[in-house]
């Protein structure tokens, strides 16, 4: 796959350079006693504490755990106070109370001005370390020196944690305990509820004003989605990203968002060669194979957008590009209903627009 689409490789992950050559024990060091992770235990997270709104958390004293999506558990003396986490899930974390928390990201963080990537949300990006900002940067040392208490990221894939380096995560994971909550093949209100519970877990409180107006209007959004589907059945919606050699269709089934829209009764085009369980690759000559009324195009940084594609005579006789009926998908959301609930939105509006081509 081409580096234009960074995170969509067949299997979602590929080989990455390893980390800088510091020893392991001199990093651990560095670190201090954070605590340690064990395997098998049960139970999601500890529900002790109240936060004061969006960005701040205040958990109770004593000592702390949480089970995470590969069954394991990470325990500490005490609620972490220094979080390294995904992009994406630090950004979701900070909508529901816990940005506080966060003291270092990794992955799409700033985009090339410096302003922040659409990743990285409402997250002030210039009050936490970045140690990394493409697929296979994670500066371990930066990483050492904050101390880390807590290591936080998705998984699209079993086991496989997203924007950790497989050269490098051996060392990345002896400096500190992780979290890792499963994204794929589960529905959209199950992904954002098991990252409400970790920023429960850290001191966010669930009942803030801030949160539960995201939460209802994330549940109107939805709604309106739902009454556009029906009115608009039979109109074909394709999910995708471009690539200057591909067009990388999305198979709704295994995307937590669109499967929840599945669910509302949008209407998807089915991929039927996917490679690697997310999508199947089309040549540019190939793009037509699918009919499609509405297309979603992902709009993350380092994928094609419409401006990027107008010179591509494929791309612009496709029947709803020629209908104008094309709108953004952010394919990798941040999952909080804060998040959700504006993608939703425009997914509804553009659904609610959009005529059989």
């Amino acid at each position: 796959m081409t580096h234009a689409v960074p995170s969509r490789r067949p299997t979602r992950r590929t080989l990455l350079v390893a980390g800088g050559a510091v020893g392991l024990g001199a990093l651990a060091a560095a670190c201090g006693s954070g605590g340690d992770a064990a395997s098998g235990a049960t139970g999601t997270g500890s529900r002790t504490g109240a936060g004061s709104g969006s960005g701040s958390a205040t958990p109770a004293a004593g000592p702390w755990s949480f089970t995470d999506d590969r069954k394991k558990t990470a325990s500490l003396k005490s609620a972490p106070t220094r979080v390294v986490a995904y992009t994406g899930t630090a950004a979701a974390l900070y909508d529901f109370g816990a940005g506080d928390r966060i003291t270092g990201v990794f992955g799409p963080t700033r985009v090339k001005d410096g302003k922040p990537d659409v990743q990285a949300g409402d997250l002030d990006i210039d009050r936490v370390t970045v140690l990394g900002n493409a697929w296979g940067e994670f500066n371990l040392e930066k990483y050492a020196a904050l101390r880390p208490e807590l290591l936080v990221t998705d998984m699209w894939e079993p086991d496989s944690l997203w924007y950790v380096p497989d050269g490098s995560k051996d060392k990345i994971l002896a400096l500190a305990p992780s979290v890792a909550l499963d994204v794929a093949k589960i529905s959209l209100p199950e992904v954002i509820g098991r990252h409400a519970e970790l920023a429960e877990a850290l001191g966010a409180d669930l009942k803030a004003e801030r949160v539960t107006a995201a939460k209802a209007r994330f549940e109107a959004a939805a709604e309106s989605l739902r009454k556009a589907a029906k009115q608009r059945g039979g109109v074909k919606v394709m999910a995708a990203s471009a690539s200057p050699e591909l067009l990388y269709l999305s198979d709704p089934r295994v995307y937590p968002d669109l499967s929840y829209f599945r669910s509302l009764g949008v209407e998807f085009v089915i991929p039927q060669k996917v490679t690697g369980s997310f999508f199947e690759n089309l040549s540019w000559e190939k793009a037509d194979s699918y009919p499609a009324d509405l297309i979603l195009l992902d709009n993350r940084t380092g994928t094609l957008q419409p401006k990027d594609l107008a010179s591509k005579p494929a791309w612009s006789q496709l029947p709803a590009v020629k209908a104008g009926q094309v709108t953004p998908w952010l394919s990798e959301p941040r999952f909080s209903y804060a998040g959700c609930a504006p993608l939703v939105e425009t997914l509804a509006k553009a659904l609610g627009e959009a005529r059989k081509v």
